[in-house]
């Protein structure tokens, strides 16, 4: 069982991959076909199981990278059909500019950033309980 501040840190980065989601569906939604297992937005009782992009973090303590621990973001597309690497650049930048605009208002008590890790990126900073 997690720790109360621990669960309550998860469910406000859940809250902001929510609406990470909400807005790359508006902007982008459209763009590719929709993988034939998935439903069309606000058809799943999620976000995260709809339309065609499925936003998330995931905890890493950080072993061997150079920015340490924190919560990759995973951002994935939902389509059976090749995603242009120009088009993934642009969906890519423009989650870690929504993701670094939000992250002072969901936690405006932690010192968090976005922080490019190899291949992904990376919520760090501030996670004391």
């Amino acid at each position: 069982m997690n720790h109360i501040k621990q669960q309550r840190l998860e469910d406000t980065l859940r809250a902001l991959c929510e609406e990470l989601d909400h807005h790359l569906e508006d902007l982008y939604g459209e763009r590719y076909p929709l993988h034939p297992n998935r439903l069309p937005r606000g058809r799943a009782s999620s976000v995260f199981y709809d339309g065609l992009f499925s936003a998330g973090t995931m905890f890493t303590l950080g072993y061997g990278s150079k920015a340490g621990r924190g919560y990759i973001v995973d951002i994935d597309i939902r389509t059976l059909s090749k995603v242009a690497p120009e088009d993934r650049l642009e969906i890519e930048t423009e989650a870690i500019r929504f993701i670094e605009e939000r992250l002072p208002i969901h936690f405006p008590e932690r010192e968090l950033k976005v922080a490019k890790d190899g291949t992904v990126y990376k919520i760090v900073g501030d996670f004391s309980l």
